[in-house]
């Protein structure tokens, strides 16, 4: 009786322990099961906030570029505006500086 009852006590233990390494089996796979679900999530934000972040460059480039045509044709036209304006200044006042050189280079000093 006592070696049944031990015997007994034996198969309780082995059967105790292999529903406590099942139920550890079990935790583990579900904790693994979750990380691969979390992993799998991050990435899927990652590449829509990677998507958003490339969709606001391009945005930005395509804004900028556009306001660099407007700015090159404005600088053009204040250029060709400055240039005529020296033009017409030095037509103005070429005749006077004319006449004050020749006045210089002609006047002899002691």
């Amino acid at each position: 009786m006592e070696a049944s009852r031990g015997q007994n006590g034996i198969q309780q233990l082995l059967a105790a322990e292999q529903e406590a390494q099942h139920i550890v089996n079990t935790a583990r796979n579900a904790k693994m099961a979750r990380l691969k679900q979390a992993k799998e999530e991050a990435e899927k934000e990652i590449t829509e906030f990677r998507a958003q972040a490339e969709y606001e460059f391009q945005k930005k480039v395509a804004e900028s570029s556009g306001d660099s045509g407007a700015n090159v044709k404005r600088l053009e036209l204040e250029t060709d505006a400055k240039i005529n304006h020296l033009k017409n200044e030095a037509a103005r006042i070429s005749h006077d500086v004319v006449q004050m050189l020749l006045k210089h280079v002609t006047t002899v000093r002691n």
